[in-house]
């Protein structure tokens, strides 16, 4: 019997090999994770607890971080909103000399004022790719967000769909029914970026002058409004979200085009962090290999 299991384990494991860098049953690791520092693990579980602020929904986020708390005894204190309410709660609460926060994961870390945020080196940024750690030491990628345009499959067909950036000039059918996430700004300067400045800024407008897209906000009621058939198209959204209201059976897709932005969802230690080892062991882990799989 265990030797059954244990081809049907590795026949599994082969299958999602390209998925997932290590395939390990339940319970079999009985070696501390690489990101439970030692010398900051006492300090940590002395200080009780860590406050952090997330994009990240809560069906994702909370347990998540229930596998840190479980591995320390450090409570998570979990905050979580919107990228601009995030970001104006940090600036609000920075300038009046509040320790509220102590690490915040969301796409716009960047946007926050350097000397707000700690310059540190955790051990596990060793295995990120170069691009995803600040020159600075202020922040580290936790994912990979890639943007893509969505359409609800059920109300389009994918060979109807435009097949360059240029083509949604000539698309004035999607005129109020395309949507795009009001924070689409990563979106827009990785569009800049590749077309140039006056060339993509000329695109852009063309686009927006012909298909009148409504702007909403969040990337998660693009992708559910899309699905749902209350749009037909997403001029862009995260890739991921797209794929989450697929997988819960709605009819919606993505498709990609030329070019694919990618920006990473960030990780940064606040500068004036109430719990200082806590912090340092939550952003190890959250760009822990345990923590990615």
């Amino acid at each position: 019997m265990r030797a059954g299991i244990s081809r049907r384990l590795a026949h599994v494991c082969g299958l999602i090999g390209l998925a997932l860098s290590v395939c390990v049953p339940a319970r079999a690791q009985t070696t501390p994770p690489t990101w439970l520092d030692p010398a900051l693990l006492d300090e940590a579980r002395k200080e009780g607890s860590v406050t952090v602020y997330s994009t990240t929904n809560e069906e994702e986020g909370l347990p998540l971080w229930k596998i840190f708390t479980d591995a320390t005894g450090v409570k998570v204190n979990y905050v979580r909103a919107s990228d601009s309410q995030l970001l104006a709660r940090v600036l609000i609460e920075n300038r009046a000399g509040q320790r509220s926060w102590d690490i915040m994961q969301t796409a716009n870390v960047n946007k926050i004022p350097p000397e707000f945020l700690l310059r540190f080196e955790p051990s596990e940024a060793r295995h990120l790719a170069p691009s995803a750690i600040d020159k600075d030491r202020r922040w580290y990628g936790v994912y990979a967000n890639y943007n893509a345009p969505a359409f609800n499959s059920k109300n389009l067909k994918a060979a109807d769909l435009p097949k360059t950036y240029e083509d949604f000039v000539k698309r004035t059918d999607f005129a109020g029914r395309m949507a795009i996430d009001a924070t689409d700004d990563a979106w827009m300067t990785g569009m800049l970026m590749h077309y140039g400045e006056e060339k993509g800024e000329k695109l852009l407008r063309d686009i927006v002058a012909a298909t009148k897209p409504v702007v909403i906000q969040g990337h998660l009621a693009v992708a559910r409004a899309v699905g749902s058939g209350e749009y037909n198209v997403a001029l862009n959204n995260y890739l991921n979200l797209t794929i989450n209201v697929k997988l819960s059976g709605a009819p919606t897709d993505f498709f990609i085009l030329d070019p694919v932005v990618l920006f990473y969802g960030q990780v940064g230690v606040s500068a004036l962090a109430p719990h200082p080892k806590a912090s340092l062991l939550a952003a190890n882990f959250s760009i822990s290999r345990e923590a990615q799989t």
